[in-house]
């Protein structure tokens, strides 16, 4: 019976994130930003970001890399709760979708993350169908997709766009951001050029976890990296300050290894 209600208390509480998400919906197609301004993605950028809620109250953007096979962050999926898609046809209200299996990089550390340390911050979601037919998968970088200072990442979610504002979510929205500090296979830190984290502009805030980083080479936009954290300006707390990426450098033999063992063979 404690199972059961359980069970039951996760599904309301999804119920609960998404009629929000929902609510919420038509207020941030008048909102401003990302954070700070950004507009609603452009179709080379949107395309492939989806939502993920968790029974748990949390919400974060991932990728489309497969028709059902999804990137995240491993901190947005962590165990303990229930997890849904977010997903519709064109023209069709948002429903909440199954997910068959979760994997998270082994070598995760939570706490390591909450000090702003570089961790494997990867997970694969597997859907339980198909994605939509309007959702594109995009490819994942090379293993030799490094970055310097100044290098231009354009990063794309769902987050809300007034820190602690709920309403302002659900949209997907992409922000175009320099490198900055000093880049590596580890991490990567990103602001706005405009204010270069010292000002409040653009950067990933709550709801914009486990969001791609998008570079493009070629006329391609691949994924090479997936949000982590952010700050605010000053590396105070909150956003449009500095936005954290994991670079997919490391970790994209696990991610193909492990889409195999998926049964998801991802294009080269």
């Amino acid at each position: 019976m404690r199972s059961m209600a359980r069970r039951a208390g996760r599904r309301s509480a999804l119920v609960i994130a998404a009629a929000a998400i929902l609510a919420g919906t038509a207020i941030s197609q008048r909102a401003a930003a990302m954070v700070g301004g950004a507009p609603i993605a452009a179709t080379e950028y949107g395309r492939s970001v989806v939502m993920i809620l968790g029974s748990s109250g949390t919400a974060c953007t991932a990728t489309a890399i497969g028709r059902d096979l999804l990137l995240t962050a491993a901190h947005c999926v962590q165990p303990g709760s229930e997890y849904k898609l977010v997903g519709s046809e064109s023209g069709e209200p948002p429903v909440l979708k199954a997910i068959a299996r979760i994997e998270r990089h082994p070598r995760f550390e939570m706490q390591r993350l909450l000090n702003h340390l570089a961790t494997a911050d990867v997970a694969l979601v597997k859907l339980a169908e198909p994605l939509p037919s309007r959702v594109m998968s995009a490819r994942i970088g090379g293993e030799t997709d490094f970055v310097n200072v100044g290098d231009t990442l354009v990063v794309a979610g769902y987050g809300v766009t007034v820190r602690g504002d709920g309403r302002t979510g659900g949209t997907a929205r992409a922000a175009a951001l320099s490198v900055t500090g000093e880049p590596g296979s580890l991490q990567i830190r990103l602001f706005d050029p405009a204010t270069k984290g010292v000002n409040a502009g653009l950067g990933a805030c709550a709801g914009d976890s486990g969001a791609p980083a998008f570079r493009s080479t070629a006329g391609e936009a691949r994924i090479i990296g997936v949000v982590s954290w952010s700050t605010g300006p000053n590396l105070t707390a909150g956003c449009g300050g500095l936005t954290g990426i994991t670079p997919l450098v490391k970790y994209r033999g696990w991610i193909v290894d492990t889409a195999r063992k998926l049964g998801i063979v991802l294009a080269p």
